[in-house]
């Protein structure tokens, strides 16, 4: 199939990844051999999870098509969920921090900002055992304070079909694949089952326009785009 022969000729290029500034050593993957010139790379990204019936349907689904995504985590829900994030891990996907409560970043002085942040962040430490994990600010607020205590890179979309509003599988699917573009970034929302199948099709369907899916650090690397820490970023367009 041709997502299989892409991932076959893009696979050890994929691991060319830049250190994140202040997170951590970077995901280790299997590298070699560089893309082919002109291959059109484009990051799935999920918020919200993990929730035990979608999330895992969702991994086993990306597992039979051979892709990678990018997960931002609510530290409250892994507890009783470690086995699924050490999955996610462990199956090649780039986790991230989504707050421990889904609450605004924006305005909050250091305490709450680290009960938020940095808990999450210690909480995956523990499961993970390692540390290079990046932020997402829930509803994509940001200020000057949220940037500079990130600690990390801020990744926020360039593609918001807003799934959560009608969970409508079809119209989700159909918006982003209508919108994708070279170096895009997909936001979608693991906890709805619609979404997982809106996420299967929209892998299906890109997989057919030559697309390659990849982790959001494999996509800036193969960019050459490095991410920094307390910098945002919504897209790698070429």
């Amino acid at each position: 199939m041709l997502y299989g022969k892409l991932r076959r000729l893009a696979a050890a290029a994929l691991a060319l990844v830049l250190p994140l500034s202040g997170c951590g050593p970077a995901v280790e993957t299997d590298a070699a051999a560089e893309l082919p010139e002109g291959q059109k790379l484009i990051a799935l990204t999920f918020d919200d999870g993990p929730r035990r019936s979608t999330t895992t349907r969702l991994l086993d689904g990306l597992a039979e098509r051979g892709v990678k995504a990018t997960f931002f985590l609510i530290g409250a829900q892994i507890e009783h969920n470690e086995d699924v994030v050490r999955r996610m891990d462990e199956e090649g996907h780039q986790i991230g921090i989504h707050t421990f409560d889904h609450v605004k970043l924006t305005g909050l002085n250091q305490t709450d900002f680290d009960s938020q942040v940095e808990e999450s962040r210690d909480v995956l430490k523990a499961v993970l055992g390692h540390n290079d994990f990046l932020l997402r600010p829930p509803y994509g607020m940001l200020d000057e304070g949220v940037k500079a205590r990130a600690g990390c890179p801020i990744i926020l979309w360039s593609i918001d079909p807003e799934d959560w509003r009608d969970q409508d599988t079809d119209r989700v699917a159909a918006e982003v694949t209508a919108g994708a573009r070279d170096g895009g970034i997909i936001l979608l929302h693991d906890i709805f089952p619609e979404s997982v199948d809106a996420a299967l099709q929209i892998v299906d369907a890109l997989h057919q326009q030559g697309y390659l899916f990849c982790t959001i650090e494999e996509l800036f690397a193969a960019r050459g785009i490095p991410l920094e820490a307390g910098e945002s970023y919504w897209n790698a367009y070429p």
